[in-house]
């Protein structure tokens, strides 16, 4: 695509865009005199669909009107809810319905995988992250080698970008790989990369792991709704994600969880077990042993929050019907738009460490600011554009395709370059 640096041409884009009308499915924050920010903030928290206040209005009507026989009630009963999520999710990560389930929240998740993913035994014991994973993973990943009497100092290993690099480079995991071979248990890696926006590629390191005898996993925070990892291709073991950035469903919203159906009828392996993940048919006959739900539902561990739950559906059932290809394919015109006006800037202080290729990012560009600090930020802030910061000189941008335009993107660099 050829872009130009003007408004009319931003405009023109606008006009064009099929994916137009679904900016008016969500509220845009807005000032103090009620103009429109320009919000660019969706891997942090997405807009909010206007349909969530219907949504979850219909269930608490319902828990008003009805008590606990919601749970049976003729339409979206609340004993069944989460399964109406399963298709337009299983759609948007590329799996099947059975191999997805919306549940508890994203480290929740992440812990409860690692219980059935990493075994580890004193030959094989290590697992690999990269270096600069989202902190609440690393955490995570430290504590569960701890709880299995192993010490991440040793069984901890960091792929990391190579000396005056921002990137982590493939054939550095693969350097990896071989170095620490048959100790390697687990490959978990976060995708897309909260930081840096690189998208690492699923399907490749899947295939490294499971060529190691590795469990292979992802975490798709930054993933989930921005780029099309098609899990069940990829083969990969399990993977995680939150809601409440890209998909739209509040802050602190849930989680959810993909395991490979080739796993799901594995009678021996480990898991923490709660009684929403037991068979449907018996979980009501309160004296049976635990036996799983064979699909991803039996993960579970508790009946899930329906009020949280209604907002998660009405993001999703956005994205079912503009369709996941659709967003994907205006995405990347959005970010390469911003890219190219960055790149106008012409700015020795400015450059995106991000990976150019489309196919190796989702739609955050991280901006870094050379000898800058936070306060360039709050000055950006000021202007009327929303985007993070991150220590020490990035900032984020991301454009949502759902919701921005190529207005909004042009507007924000000229703002960015005005303050420059």
């Amino acid at each position: 695509m050829v872009y130009e640096n003007n408004l009319a041409f931003a405009k023109a884009q606008d006009e064009k865009d099929p994916l137009k009308e679904y900016r008016n499915h969500f509220y845009i924050p807005v000032d103090k005199e009620d103009n429109e920010l320009i919000y660019l903030c969706g891997n942090s928290l997405g807009c909010q669909p206007k349909s969530v206040a219907q949504y979850i209005e219909q269930e608490l009507n319902d828990w008003a009107d009805l008590g606990v026989e919601g749970h049976f009630k003729e339409e979206t009963p609340w004993m069944s809810y989460h399964e109406e999520l399963a298709k337009p999710m299983a759609h948007i990560v590329g799996a099947k319905p059975s191999e997805v389930v919306i549940m508890n929240t994203l480290t929740t998740n992440l812990h409860l995988m690692m219980v059935s993913f990493y075994n580890p035994t004193p030959s094989r014991h290590k697992i690999i992250i990269e270096s600069d994973a989202f902190p609440s993973d690393k955490y995570a990943v430290e504590s569960q080698i701890r709880q299995r009497g192993y010490d991440p100092e040793t069984s901890l290993i960091l792929w990391q970008p190579r000396e005056g690099e921002e990137l982590c480079r493939y054939e550095d995991l693969e350097a990896l790989v071989k170095e620490h071979g048959d100790s390697v248990a687990l490959l978990l890696i976060g995708n897309t990369n909260y930081y840096s926006g690189q998208c690492y590629p699923i399907k490749k390191i899947t295939d490294l792991g499971h060529n190691n005898g590795s469990k292979v996993g992802f975490d798709l925070a930054h993933g989930v709704g921005n780029i099309m990892p098609d899990l069940h291709e990829s083969g990969a073991d399990f993977a995680v994600w939150c809601t409440y950035k890209y998909l739209n469903s509040g802050p602190g919203s849930l989680g959810g969880c993909f395991v490979h159906e080739r796993h799901h009828t594995d009678k021996n392996i480990q898991r923490f077990t709660g009684w929403w993940g037991q068979n449907k048919d018996t979980r009501f006959n309160m004296r049976k042993g635990f036996d799983p739900i064979p699909t991803a539902e039996g993960w579970q561990l508790s009946n899930p929050p329906i009020l949280s739950m209604a907002a998660v559906k009405a993001s999703l059932d956005i994205f079912e019907e503009a369709g996941m290809s659709n967003i994907r394919a205006k995405s990347e015109k959005l970010t390469g738009y911003l890219e190219f006006l960055v790149n106008e800037l012409n700015n020795e202080h400015i450059a995106i460490i991000t990976p150019s290729d489309p196919a190796q990012r989702g739609c955050q560009l991280s901006i870094q600011v050379k000898n800058a600090d936070k306060s360039l930020h709050k000055k950006l802030t000021e202007a009327g554009v929303i985007s993070d910061w991150r220590e020490p000189d990035v900032i984020r941008v991301a454009p949502a395709p759902l919701y921005n335009s190529y207005q909004d993107v042009f507007e924000m660099v000229e703002r960015l370059k005005k303050i420059l």
